[in-house]
């Protein structure tokens, strides 16, 4: 199992891999075979990316049960799917940001699939050959729009509406994980993948059907039931277990 990061460097974004609390370089997360290279930095001195540069974040509505009985809605035939913008994507302990527009933004604890190589029309029993690991994901949600437009481009689309992180982990099975999410210290999500009414390898086949998926792709998996508000000076953990803790400030938008 190993944990693949993107971090800060005076220099620029850099790929990285963590060994122990060290850093190390990592020319090429996508190769076959993994090998980590010279040390960069500390892990706790270190400034945290998003985990990958995606073309495209492909989501997954209502597929938790309990959540779609939490908002009144059917449970899909097959997997309803949307795009969130590469631009909304924000690191570990980056700030989410409040629009003025919205009065009702919450929070969606997900497992993130990240794509490890080309991926066109492939069969479910080969799925995960494709998927290079999975992070953790918040699919931060401006539900008043998602309400009153129908279509949920603008509810989820804002600037820092997808913080990712805060590594990717590789050669995990994401069949039954635990998926935690917290505001503050109040405990707001708890659900397993096991609960998905679609699962990874049925998400990976069924979008790949649909459109091309590149490597560093992310599907967001979608959310379990408990989904709350988030106000300015909250702080929003959400856990998948296997992988960790992200972590991200709320602030009114400047």
């Amino acid at each position: 199992m190993t944990r693949l990061v993107r971090i800060q460097t005076p220099k620029g974004p850099r790929p990285g891999m963590v060994v122990g609390e060290t850093i190390h370089a990592c020319a090429d997360p996508f190769a076959e075979t993994l090998h980590p290279e010279e040390v960069l930095m500390p892990l706790r001195e270190a400034s945290l990316l998003p985990p990958t540069v995606p073309s495209k974040i492909v989501c997954v509505g209502r597929n938790y049960a309990a959540h779609a009985a939490e908002h009144g809605a059917d449970v899909p035939v097959e997997p309803m799917l949307f795009l969130k913008p590469p631009s909304a994507l924000i690191g570990a302990g980056a700030a989410i940001e409040l629009p003025p527009s919205s009065s009702q933004v919450e929070h969606e604890v997900e497992l993130a699939v990240v794509i490890g190589r080309r991926a066109r029309r492939v069969r479910s029993e080969e799925a995960l050959e494709y998927v290079l690991g999975y992070t953790c994901a918040n699919d931060v949600s401006a539900r008043d729009f998602q309400r009153k437009d129908g279509q949920w481009g603008r509810a989820k689309g804002f600037d820092t509406f997808c913080p990712l992180g805060p590594w990717i982990v590789t050669d995990l099975n994401p069949s039954d994980l635990m998926l935690r999410a917290w505001v503050n210290e109040e405990l707001r999500q708890k659900s397993r993948t096991s609960l998905m009414v679609f699962d990874v390898p049925t998400l990976v086949a069924f979008i790949s059907e649909i459109m091309t998926l590149e490597p560093g792709d992310v599907i967001l998996t979608g959310t379990p039931e408990g989904v709350g508000p988030l106000r300015p000076g909250d702080t929003v953990r959400v856990e998948v277990e296997g992988i960790g803790v992200l972590s991200n400030p709320v602030r009114a938008r400047p």
